[in-house]
């Protein structure tokens, strides 16, 4: 599948046959999917069927037992974590996990790489702090002491800061404020217009479906559903009998 949707072109990231398992534990089967670039591709399933999996087998944390992994035709598949992320790909982890002890500046300063070609929309401190005015402010002080929402902004921030070509964000609504996920929602909707390739996992499914170019499903480790995102926001029926608790 992946491959078939890599001949359309322009294809940032693509999965195609990947397994992967966690010790004995068969936890993706076969998944195969493919971001455009300059897209938001939304993951969508239940707690479980293997949207943070799908991540880590993509950044390096949980090598693929088979299958690969392309990022812009490039195979990345088995490659380190710190490989990946100098090839252009950042995360967005879920939980946030900024260094709680480290101010601001520093945990954008420790992430920072340079892009492969320097332009005005390079990521650099500047640019992070004119995208989240509230980090400018709190540049020193404590991570740690900042509010959720503070956190999230700085842990989106920090993956910028190493100029990601692909950027995976695991569940950035989680856990915060009505206020808080629309003010990430119009993040995410910048950084897309800006030409960011993104892989969205989410449980807010309209904030998700707000944001989508393409919408994949997983359910126990599978591919359920593939399509484009006009089509489910038109019918949003095609995939909730695979989500469940929508």
């Amino acid at each position: 599948m992946a491959s078939e949707m890599a001949k359309q072109g322009n294809t940032a990231l693509s999965l195609d046959g990947v397994n992967a398992l966690y010790g004995d534990s068969h936890v993706l089967h076969g998944v195969s999917f493919a971001l455009q670039e300059g897209q938001v591709l939304a993951l969508l399933g239940r707690n479980g069927a293997g949207k943070t999996t799908s991540m880590n087998t993509v950044i390096g944390f949980l090598p693929p037992r088979d299958g690969e992994i392309q990022l812009f035709g490039e195979k990345i598949t088995r490659l380190s974590p710190e490989a990946i992320a100098r090839k252009g790909v950042g995360l967005v982890p879920q939980g946030r996990r900024i260094f709680p002890s480290l101010t601001v500046r520093e945990n954008l300063i420790v992430a920072q790489q340079k892009a492969r070609v320097a332009t005005e929309k390079t990521w650099n401190l500047e640019r992070v702090f004119e995208l989240f005015p509230r980090l400018a402010e709190r540049h020193k002080q404590q991570a740690g002491l900042m509010s959720g929402g503070e956190q999230q902004m700085l842990a989106i921030g920090r993956a910028l800061m190493g100029n990601p070509r692909v950027l995976l964000m695991d569940e950035p609504s989680e856990g915060l404020a009505p206020q808080i996920v629309a003010e990430v929602g119009r993040t995410i909707a910048r950084l897309k217009a800006e030409g960011q390739s993104i892989i969205l996992v989410e449980q807010n499914m309209k904030l998700a479906l707000g944001l989508a170019d393409h919408v994949v499903v997983l359910n126990i480790g599978q591919v359920v559903f593939s399509g484009d995102a006009d089509r489910v926001r038109a019918d949003e029926s095609l995939i909730t009998q695979d989500l469940g608790i929508f």
